[in-house]
């Protein structure tokens, strides 16, 4: 556990934690010494998985199921959250979906529970822990890289979900500057997850197109968040920040 970050004392959500990015930002934060509440939709085997290497680790884990589609599972998460350890100090929204297709074929109601992980879930989450946030809080949101390079056909819905959370950060932190609470959004690039394995099928094909020669870690992207959520990042607000290895140089 770091003593130099600042994370001692602290309680941080993450929004979609139980495995890929969001778990290794819930151990990153752990580790840091934060009390880490996070959410599952589906896998309480993975849940349990988490908050296990977190507790393992002297931390404190909670794991509470909502489905990021419903904005009130996710205003109830931020309410737990705060009813059991009384503060809420660092938010990471971290849930997304991704389902391809083209806009000539692209199902409505597909459009519709993307926009509603994508995008509501981070208004949802955003707006019930920033009531009860103090001075120095963060609220930190996982998008993608894809809101400034597309790159693929049928990534158009996506694009235009990450490029609409990209815009909500920029206009929540300028809300929430006059209470010192800062909102960055952080955008991975490829980054190897068990849903995209770096020796999976389309690995070669995007190392390829990476100066770096790699795909990113999870621990990477959560060391970021890490360092987002602490005192040395105090004077960042309102910015989309990428973690691509020079994919969108």
């Amino acid at each position: 556990m770091s003593e130099n970050n600042g994370l001692t004392g602290k309680v941080a959500l993450v929004i979609g934690g139980s495995r890929g990015i969001g778990a290794a930002i819930a151990r990153r934060l752990a580790a840091d010494g934060a009390a880490v509440a996070f959410t599952f939709a589906s896998s309480p085997r993975r849940a349990q998985e988490v908050v296990a290497d977190i507790e393992g680790g002297q931390g404190k884990a909670l794991a509470i199921q909502a489905d990021s589609a419903d904005p009130y599972a996710v205003q109830a998460a931020v309410a737990r959250t705060i009813e059991t350890h009384g503060r809420l100090d660092v938010l990471v929204c971290n849930s997304g979906i991704l389902t391809h297709g083209t806009v000539d074929t692209y199902p409505l109601e597909d459009f519709d529970r993307m926009v509603a992980v994508n995008v509501r879930s981070v208004f949802a989450a955003a707006q019930a822990a920033s009531r009860h946030m103090r001075e120095g809080a963060r609220i930190i949101v996982i998008g993608s890289i894809v809101a400034d390079r597309t790159a693929v056909a049928g990534a158009s819905v996506y694009s235009m979900s990450k490029g609409a959370v990209a815009a909500l950060v920029r206009g929540m932190a300028l809300d929430l500057t006059p209470r010192g609470i800062t909102v960055n959004t952080v955008q991975p690039g490829p980054t190897a997850t068990d849903m995209n394995p770096a020796d999976g099928p389309h690995a070669d094909w995007l190392k390829a197109r990476i100066p770096l020669g790699r795909l990113g870690e999870g621990a990477e992207v959560a060391g970021f968040v890490s360092y987002l959520a602490g005192p040395e990042a105090s004077f960042i607000t309102g910015a989309s920040l990428n973690i691509d290895g020079g994919y969108t140089l």
